[in-house]
């Protein structure tokens, strides 16, 4: 997450360190719950993936 100069956040992706899109969405404009909530998701979603690509 990296808040913006107006104070909203915005959410980054640390592999590319672009703004993460989410169903065609850039995520961006956020207030800070929203985007702690939509980091913990998608966190959540990405070890799902990486445990699931082991098996």
């Amino acid at each position: 997450m990296k808040q913006d100069v107006n104070g909203t956040w915005a959410i980054i992706d640390r592999a590319t360190g672009f703004i993460t899109m989410v169903d065609g969405s850039l995520q961006v404009g956020l207030d800070r719950d929203a985007a702690d909530d939509m980091v913990d998701l998608l966190n959540k979603l990405d070890r799902e993936l990486m445990g699931s690509s082991k098996h």
